[in-house]
């Protein structure tokens, strides 16, 4: 094997690669609400198909998903250490941060084998961890479930290669694509899925509406249906560009954005090309006329769609073919 050849998924991965790298992406799933703006990521030692230890990056400014992990093995398992495969959803990190390096930490323990999900985007990583384990001569396996685990972060992703948020457009629509009756408020969601709206909302950095919308609707744009915290709540004026309003939520670190109307305010993302996700409601009833729903791009792709109550939910991302 050359020195510095980082194996890929392909050539090394097996059966039991794939089922551990799926449980380290539930662990990171724990740190959804508070590791951020740091990516969520989960890490487990196993050996000889046993899972040693686990963890994953609970809160910002503390212990990173492998720090936890090998704090988690027992002591009478640490002798096993040498022998494991330590695998993690995102690459370890190799600078110093509000942490020390996890790869350092790594080759310290012994590690002989490290299984990646994916590379990490951010500037100060970007190989480097990866580049590292290899140079102390650790087997290093990239890309096991590297579409799940880029999903994972798709928020600090995008916000660390677009230098922007990652942005979703959200709408609920009648199945004759209006989104009002005759140009009034029309309850569309049911109350299950207005649930699921909140819950989208906690996992969202800022929620933002239009100036007409806010101004007839008076929306609250919180969570009270589901437990977290309230994104940052914008109402954009058609005076604004949206632009200069995407440079200035990267400079205030907002990650992910939630634009849920009016039907011009999405139509101007959509104009422009600043969407990552659209979510379509459509419930199955009719009215005589009123505001048109958003033309959907022709360029998107469905990833997913769920039926709740009678109401479809459609998930569309940009096709990049």
């Amino acid at each position: 094997m050359e020195q510095n050849k980082i194996i890929s998924a392909e050539e090394q991965a097996t059966e039991e690669d794939i089922r551990y790298m799926r449980r380290c992406i539930q662990l990171a799933l724990n740190g959804m609400q508070n590791a951020k703006p740091n990516p969520m990521v989960g890490a487990l030692l196993a050996c000889e198909g046993r899972i040693i230890g686990e963890g994953y990056h609970i809160r910002f400014g503390e212990g990173h998903a492998e720090v936890n992990c090998f704090a988690s093995v027992k002591p009478a398992d640490e002798h096993l250490l040498p022998q494991s495969t330590l695998y993690v959803s995102l690459e370890p990190c190799s600078h110093y941060g509000k942490t020390p390096p996890c790869a350092d930490l790594i080759i310290r323990n012994g590690v002989r084998r490290v299984v990646v999900g994916c590379i990490d985007p951010f500037a100060q990583v970007h190989g480097r961890g990866i580049h590292k384990l290899r140079e102390a001569g650790i087997e290093v396996v990239v890309g096991v479930l590297e579409r799940e685990c880029l999903a994972l972060n798709k928020r600090f992703i995008t916000y660390n290669t677009r230098l922007r948020p990652y942005i979703i457009l959200k709408w609920a629509q009648t199945s004759n694509g209006f989104i009002d009756d005759c140009f009034h408020a029309l309850s569309i969601s049911t109350p299950f899925t207005k649930m699921l709206s909140h819950k989208l909302r906690v996992e969202s950095d800022a929620i933002l509406v239009g100036r007409v919308t806010d101004e007839r609707e008076h929306p609250m744009l919180n969570v009270r249906h589901w437990s977290g915290r309230d994104p940052l709540r914008i109402v954009l004026d058609h005076r604004q560009n949206i632009a200069d309003l995407m440079t200035s939520l990267y400079e205030k670190k907002v990650q992910s954005l939630i634009v849920e109307g009016g039907a011009k305010t999405l139509q101007s993302f959509l104009t422009a090309g600043l969407w990552d996700e659209i979510r379509v409601e459509t419930a199955p009833l009719t009215v005589k006329g009123g505001t048109p729903a958003p033309r959907i791009p022709t360029d998107i792709r469905l990833i997913r769609q769920d039926i709740y109550d009678g109401n479809i939910i459609s998930v569309f991302v940009k096709d990049e073919g």
